[in-house]
């Protein structure tokens, strides 16, 4: 899978190595899924045959995309025997989050582009709303947001996580947009070339990287729409809510300080994802 090429006006390979010109591959199929997993052996069975089963009921063209980030266990081979539609994207050493979103959203053949958690914490025929959206050009970028009316949450919370979730949403809307309130929910759909043009020029591979996300989406003018979700489940391990929290604060600050100095988009970044990461698709 080509990802990457240099420009063909350079003078020279010096030259041509300071000029990347970063090229998606062509498009195969109408949707993909992509889920970022760190050893997720146990729960990842039943989060594939939750969204195969809705993708063959609803008849889209459809491809799981499993974004390993550096499993120790067997995660990375469970997507490849699951079904022809599985694929696994192994990245090694684990990196986070981010990264894994990242790496999955440049190697997606899909026309729409979508990602959600492993533990599938929302209903999924939010994807299908989104995913009519996109397709119908009423925008680019569909964001799941958990404080729309019509959402609904019907997973008990634990209180420490409410309290950091509302704490970290008010940072987030003083700073980085007050138009996409809930940043952080863990499900969004993209256009071929928003996802491209977002996700080439994201940094940050922590957990604090859908903030960025939402503000690249201003910064490029995408055009986007908040969709409300049902929060089925809160099962998600792998966030530590006093762990995760300083480093997501000082992310958040960060890509606000950058924002205010720069004042300019940034440009994309040559990714070389084909030398860290190794795509396993079945046979």
């Amino acid at each position: 899978m080509d990802l990457i090429a240099f420009s063909k006006e350079s003078r020279s390979p010096t030259e041509a190595k300071r000029r990347p010109v970063l090229r998606p591959a062509p498009t195969d199929h109408d949707l993909t899924v992509i889920i970022p997993a760190y050893n997720e052996e146990k729960r990842l069975p039943w989060t594939l045959k939750q969204i195969v089963s809705f993708m063959d009921q609803w008849g889209v063209d459809y491809r799981l995309l499993v974004a390993d980030d550096g499993s120790s266990d067997g995660t990375a081979a469970l997507a490849e025997k699951f079904s022809p539609r599985c694929s696994t994207l192994r990245l090694t050493p684990q990196g986070g989050k981010g990264r894994a979103i990242r790496a999955g959203m440049l190697h997606a053949t899909g026309r729409v582009l979508c990602f959600t958690d492993a533990d599938l914490p929302f209903q999924l025929s939010a994807i299908k709303e989104g995913y009519r959206l996109i397709t119908k050009g009423e925008c680019e970028v569909v964001f799941g947001a958990r404080d729309l009316p019509g959402a609904a949450h019907l997973a008990p919370r634990r209180l420490t996580r409410r309290l950091a979730t509302f704490a970290f949403r008010e940072i987030v809307r003083r700073l980085i947009s007050r138009e996409v309130t809930d940043t952080q929910c863990g499900l969004k759909l993209f256009s071929r070339r928003a996802a491209w043009e977002i996700f080439s020029r994201a940094t940050i591979d922590g957990f604090a990287f859908d903030a960025e996300v939402v503000l690249l989406t201003h910064r490029l003018g995408l055009s986007f729409r908040r969709i409300p979700v049902t929060l089925v489940n809160e099962l998600s391990s792998s966030l530590s809510v006093w762990r995760s929290a300083l480093p997501m604060l000082c992310d958040v600050l960060r890509l606000w300080l950058r924002d205010r100095l720069r004042r300019t988009v940034p440009e994309p970044q040559v990714v070389l994802l084909m030398a860290e990461a190794e795509e396993h698709r079945a046979a």
